[in-house]
C-alpha cells in the first residue's frame, strides 16, 4: 500500500496551527507534509498565505522524522537557481528525505494569475515556454546537486539527502517531461484522463525507478487502506497518497486518527 502523506493550506491558517498540525502529523506517522507555494491567500479563497520555502525551512527546524516538500513549487513565483537553492538548503536543515515538487504555472491570462500580476512577475503565454522553464529548474539542480558537480557550484549548498524531484502533470505533456527529467510525477487522482496520463508516463519511463503520486482532498476514510479508492491507487502502482486539508485545521487536529488505522 501506498504512504500516505498531508499537506495543509497557510491561506486561512497561522504559523502556529500549522507547526502545532505539521508536528501532529509526524506523531501520527504520515509520512511527507507538503507545503504549497501561493504568494497570496486570494487563490485559495484565505485572507493570508506564508511563502512555500519559508515554511518549508521552518517545518524543517520544528519537526524530527517526517518528510517534507513543496507541492508543487511554481517555477515563475523564484528565478531557477534561487528555487534550487531554496530546496537543497531546506533539505539540509531536514536532514532527512525531501522532496522538490515543480509545477509549470498559470497562463498570464488565467485568473490564477493575478498573484503573479500584482507583484510583478512575467509569465509566458506559451505552454512549451513554461514547460522549457520546469525543465531549467530540473537540469540545474541535478547539475548542483551531483556529488561531481561543476566546480563552480562548489560553494552552493549541497544536502547530505538530495531532494527527490517530482512534476505536477496535468498533460501528456508534463508527464512525458516528467518521465525525461524528474524522479517523480503527481496527478490529481480526480483528473479525468488520469489513466491516459498515468499510461503516457510509463509509456516514456522505460523501466526506471520513479515516485508515483497521487493528489486528493482528505477525508477520514482514506486513511484506511481497504478503503476503494485506496485499493484503486495501490492497484495503479501509486508509491504516495498526498491527502490536502483546505479547511480549517482544528477539525483535522480534533480527529486523532492515524494513517493505517
Amino acid at each position: 500500500m501506498a504512504v500516505v502523506d498531508i499537506q495543509f493550506s497557510p491561506a486561512n491558517t497561522d504559523w502556529p496551527t500549522l507547526r502545532t498540525a505539521t508536528r501532529e502529523a509526524d506523531a501520527r506517522g504520515y509520512g511527507c507534509a507538503w507545503v504549497l507555494d501561493h504568494l497570496a491567500g486570494l487563490p485559495l479563497d484565505g485572507s493570508t498565505m506564508i511563502e512555500a520555502c519559508t515554511l518549508l525551512g521552518a517545518l524543517a527546524a520544528t519537526t524530527e522524522r517526517i518528510g517534507l516538500g513543496t507541492m508543487v513549487a511554481n517555477v515563475w513565483n523564484r528565478a531557477p537557481g534561487t528555487l534550487v537553492s531554496a530546496a537543497a538548503s531546506a533539505a539540509i536543515i531536514a536532514d532527512r528525505p525531501t522532496y522538490l515538487g515543480v509545477g509549470a504555472g498559470t497562463s498570464p491570462t488565467s485568473s490564477w494569475a493575478a498573484e503573479q500580476h500584482a507583484v510583478g512577475h512575467v509569465l509566458e503565454a506559451e505552454v512549451s515556454d513554461r514547460h522549457a522553464r520546469v525543465v531549467e529548474v530540473l537540469d540545474l539542480a541535478d547539475r548542483e546537486w551531483r556529488d561531481d558537480r561543476d566546480e563552480a557550484f562548489a560553494t552552493f549548498p549541497l544536502p547530505r539527502h538530495r531532494p527527490t524531484t517530482i512534476v505536477g502533470a496535468n498533460s501528456v505533456a508534463l508527464c512525458r517531461l516528467a518521465a525525461r527529467h524528474a524522479d517523480g510525477i503527481n496527478l490529481q487522482w480526480s483528473h479525468p484522463r488520469r489513466d491516459q496520463l498515468v499510461a503516457e508516463t510509463e509509456a516514456a519511463l522505460g523501466g526506471r525507478p520513479f515516485v508515483r503520486t497521487a493528489y486528493t482532498t482528505f477525508a477520514p476514510e482514506l486513511l484506511d487502506p481497504d478503503h476503494p479508492t485506496r485499493r484503486s491507487m495501490a492497484a495503479a502502482g501509486y508509491d504516495r497518497v498526498v491527502l490536502a486539508v483546505f479547511d480549517d485545521l482544528r477539525s483535522w487536529l480534533s480527529d486523532e486518527r492515524a494513517p493505517g488505522v
